[in-house]
């Protein structure tokens, strides 16, 4: 006999239990040979009783270890039946934004109904999101069949204590959103599959799983009273000027940290699909506009940072501006001679392309690389949109692009470049996470300290006696630029004289240092309409307003105190001094 053959025996068994067995059924023979039939009755009832014994412990003891030792039992401490969790997504101050919760499946086996009518009357009455031609096609069919989901606890008691014969449920996890439209571009939703498809959902698809196996939360970077505030003041100007679509946005220059998002049209991320694509699209990330008068910030302050011109060098803006082929004029003609500061405030044409022509093609193209616009903005939301930008950095797309035509960038993109002039210098991710309180958020440098003071000081100055008026609040010092630009039609294959973009880019507080509490608020309207006023919905009358009544209402969230009226500005503006600048060229 081999070795395999003397421990396991000649059936394969171990040699104990072979032993065992072979005992067994020497004992029935000699209990049937003594002619003891009880005996060998009772002896088999045993031998069978000790196999189901066996059988029972080995199906506790895998149970058991399954249980206690398994993977997942590891990972998170329960196993859930129902697919792929998600962890909680709050504000920063902890609300709730989103939230898995059980639901229930409406299951229908035809096999088993007693009355065909009574059921479908009862189910009809109770659920009026059950659809008639579904429910017909499972009373008829010949299978049990899913027929609605989306129940929830109540609904499914309601149905169970109907006591229909047939009519079963099952659990399933649904990802319930409790704002509704609220905050819904930002957030984003997620699919039946416990996968992100928008917004934060997306953005942070892994890590909301995995915070889910430990029962934490993934906190964002917007404050719901800042969110709500927003949207309250961007609907009520939807409502009056009936755009085609709106944005509106909230962003810490120093953390890069979005506060607030809102995007018109709305969609509810409960029903996304009730909701055409159109508005469930992310006006601030995912569209891309001619930012108009806005971009003159961005001229003048490169025009600062590489010493082409001071807050008091001139321009001529008496006459229209002839570059090639194209005569540049003015919106607001002013047929005078203006300062820097006062170019700003009248929002020249012709003064901010003199101006580019001075810094010239190659610098302005490095100033907008090294700002971010010429690539997507740099933040986590998937659906960040790619800029339209020159083919050519020459003379005739500097012109244009410094007054904002000719480089079609996102509201947030726009967001993003701002920082540098209103934080110190530095450009720094913009982030929809939020971050601790304290956090110290690098960037490269892209301007000066002295160029950042002096823009707060003529974005200032712009509000107090500028195009950007109506966005003037008392003690918060609120700076900023409007911005209207006619879209291109390319039906035409030329700009309109009745489509265009208005916006305000606004910033608060204006005094103190470089390193001081501030904020930036942006609010955009696409093709406004004329309003009640029947006048022309420019940047600062569709959008300044706006900006103003936001920043209003979000000063206390944010611990911006009103200030005495007598505060000075960071960096007084210069006078205008006798000498002109050139043309630039």
């Amino acid at each position: 006999m081999s070795l395999g053959q003397h421990a396991f025996g000649r059936a394969g068994l171990p040699r104990w239990l072979a032993e065992r067995i072979w005992g067994l059924e020497h004992a029935f023979e000699r209990a049937r040979a003594s002619g003891r039939a009880e005996d060998d009755t009772r002896l088999r009832i045993f031998f069978v009783l000790v196999l189901f014994s066996l059988g029972f412990l080995a199906l506790a003891y895998g149970a058991t270890r399954a249980a206690l030792f398994s993977d997942a039992a590891k990972a998170s401490g329960i196993v859930s039946p129902l697919g792929a969790s998600r962890a909680d997504l709050v504000d920063r101050n902890g609300r709730l934004l989103a939230r898995d919760l059980t639901h229930y499946g409406l299951y229908i086996d035809p096999r088993e109904i007693w009355d065909q009518n009574e059921t479908r009357r009862a189910l009809l009455s109770i659920l009026p999101n059950l659809e008639a031609d579904r429910l017909e096609r499972a009373l008829r069919g010949k299978r049990r069949i899913f027929v609605l989901g989306a129940l929830t606890p109540a609904e499914r008691n309601r149905v169970h204590e109907l006591g229909l014969p047939g009519v079963t449920f099952e659990p399933e996890q649904r990802r319930v959103y409790p704002l509704g439209p609220s905050a819904a571009h930002i957030i984003g939703f997620s699919d039946a599959g416990g996968e992100g498809l928008s917004g934060a959902e997306a953005a942070f698809n892994d890590e909301i799983r995995e915070a889910a196996t430990g029962s934490g939360t993934v906190p964002l970077s917007i404050d719901l009273r800042v969110q709500g505030a927003l949207e309250d003041e961007l609907w009520k100007s939807v409502a009056e000027f009936q755009p085609k679509g709106a944005v509106g946005l909230v962003t810490d220059v120093h953390t890069g940290e979005i506060l607030g998002l809102a995007s018109w049209p709305v969609f509810d991320p409960n029903k996304p699909g009730r909701a055409g694509v159109y508005a469930q699209t992310n006006r601030a990330a995912a569209t891309i506009f001619e930012m108009g008068s806005t971009f003159k910030a961005f001229t003048v302050a490169i025009g600062l940072d590489t010493g082409v011109a001071t807050p008091s060098t001139r321009f001529d803006a008496t006459h229209p501006f002839q570059i090639g082929y194209r005569t540049i004029k003015d919106y607001h003609a002013t047929h005078a001679v203006l300062n820097l500061v006062e170019v700003f405030q009248h929002s020249s044409n012709i003064g901010t392309a003199r101006l580019a022509m001075g810094v010239g093609p190659a610098r302005m193209e490095q100033y907008y690389k090294a700002l971010g616009l010429t690539t997507p903005a740099k933040v986590e939301l998937i659906e960040s949109a790619r800029p339209l930008t020159p083919k050519t950095w020459d003379q005739d797309a500097i012109a244009s692009t410094s007054f904002g035509f000719g480089l079609n960038v996102s509201p947030l993109a726009l967001a993003r470049a701002y920082e540098p002039l209103l934080n110190g210098g530095r450009l720094v991710p913009l982030t929809i996470r939020r971050l601790e309180p304290g956090a110290k958020v690098d960037g490269p440098r892209v301007m000066s300290e002295k160029t950042s003071l002096e823009m707060l000081s003529i974005m200032r100055a712009n509000v107090t006696g500028g195009s950007g008026k109506s966005a003037n609040i008392e003690g918060l010092y609120v700076g900023g630029k409007t911005g209207t630009g006619n879209k291109y039609d390319p039906a035409t294959r030329r700009y309109s004289n009745v489509k265009q973009v208005s916006s305000f880019a606004a910033v608060f507080p204006t005094t103190g240092g470089v390193k001081d509490k501030r904020y930036f608020v942006l609010i955009l309207m696409d093709e406004p309409g004329r309003g009640r006023l029947g006048i022309d919905p420019t940047g600062g009358i569709a959008a300044a307003p706006v900006a103003g009544r936001v920043i209003e209402r979000i000063a206390p969230f944010l611990g911006v105190k009103r200030q005495g009226a007598n505060v000075p500005q960071a960096v007084p503006v210069e006078q205008p001094v006798s000498a002109e600048a050139s043309d630039g060229q």
